[in-house]
């Protein structure tokens, strides 16, 4: 028996329920209508404007949706980058880049004393008493000269130049982190890294061989010697900068620096007098040289390094460390070891007499 929806004898075969999946692809859905390019008036629509019975729809606008915008717009920025990454790729070799840096060439000459080392407890006079009175201290006595254009290098590149020069001489001959032996780091941040072997050579294996010297890069005493009795050390000297071919700038140094040691006194308790001090003289004359790359990433070529320090011994090795000659010491006897006429370098086996008017004053 049928339901109370259909009829007595059931759906008859080929009407609408018996039929209704016969049909079904063919109904139209709500979005099928929307999409539809004609549409019907309704019958009031036709009755008022005598319109015709469709009217043609604006065409559906299938735009992007935002996800996939965003993805779009994602992808072109990646590949943007990635092509701006590989033509100004911050490792590749630069294209101005110089030949590359030559070896450190270096003397070391040390000073010796005609006699007693002069000696004071009170530094400022031991100073008062010297050809450094007039001395700067410190960095002041490294003033920047005024900078001028080369042909091929700007206002701007001289002064950096003379800058990263007075900077590496400031490290290497006024930081006393350096001066004791504690770090050599803040002067081999400066180097072109084609020196950095050569210089870390020299501080594993030095040698007195115009190449391998610690005291051709920077000034350092012997710790269990000496220690500063003042760290104001007295400086004076002179920068220049001068232009040696279209892409290299060379920077020549001059300066005496004058230190106050003291002997370090091992267990001095709280009341046991301090050691005089004594006044040690380095004059370091160096060469620098630049090319377009060093200026840019403040870094310098160190290319010739010749330093005259006393009052030392002769006999003493001053590759490594100076030994400075203290108040009340005089020199040994005996020099160094005779020198290879046939040997290849600069010559190393050299030593010079202290004059006395460089001392303080007695």
């Amino acid at each position: 028996m049928g339901g109370p929806g259909d009829p007595p004898e059931g759906t008859p075969e080929g009407g609408p329920g018996g039929g209704e999946d016969e049909y079904r692809s063919v109904v139209f859905d709500e979005s099928f209508v929307r999409a539809a390019r004609l549409q019907e008036f309704s019958a009031q629509e036709r009755i008022a404007d005598h319109a015709p019975a469709v009217r043609r729809r604006a065409p559906l606008r299938r735009g992007l949706s935002r996800q996939a915008l965003i993805l779009v717009v994602l992808i072109a920025v990646a590949f943007g980058t990635a092509i701006y990454m590989g033509v100004r790729h911050p490792y590749q070799t630069p294209a101005n880049s110089g030949p590359p840096a030559e070896p450190l060439r270096m003397t070391v000459i040390p000073l010796a004393p005609e006699g007693k080392v002069p000696g004071a407890s009170d530094t400022e006079n031991l100073y008062a008493r010297s050809p450094a009175a007039q001395f700067r201290l410190g960095a002041e006595g490294i003033p920047l000269p005024a900078a001028r254009r080369t042909a091929h290098f700007s206002d701007s590149q001289v002064t950096n130049a003379l800058s990263i020069a007075k900077d590496y001489i400031v490290r290497s001959s006024l930081y006393p982190e350096v001066l004791t032996g504690e770090q050599v780091r803040p002067v081999r941040v400066l180097l072109d890294p084609d020196q950095l072997d050569q210089f870390d050579q020299s501080f594993r294996r030095p040698a007195a061989d115009g190449r391998h010297a610690p005291t051709g890069w920077l000034v350092r005493f012997d710790p269990s010697q000496a220690e500063l009795a003042d760290r104001k050390i007295r400086v004076q000297g002179t920068l220049q900068a001068a232009e040696t071919d279209s892409s290299t700038l060379e920077v020549t140094a001059d300066h005496t620096f004058v230190y106050a040691l003291r002997a370090v006194q091992a267990g001095s308790g709280a009341g046991e007098k301090a050691a005089e001090a004594s006044l040690f003289t380095v004059r370091r004359e160096l060469h620098f040289r630049f090319d377009r790359e060093d200026l840019r990433l403040h870094q310098t070529q160190l290319v010739v390094s010749y330093v005259q320090a006393g009052p030392l011994s002769c006999a003493e090795d001053s590759t490594n460390r100076l030994h400075p000659l203290l108040a009340g010491q005089t020199a040994k006897e005996g020099g160094p070891a005779g020198t290879d006429p046939y040997a290849t370098g600069g010559a190393t086996a050299l030593c010079g007499s202290l004059a006395t008017g460089s001392q303080p004053k007695v």
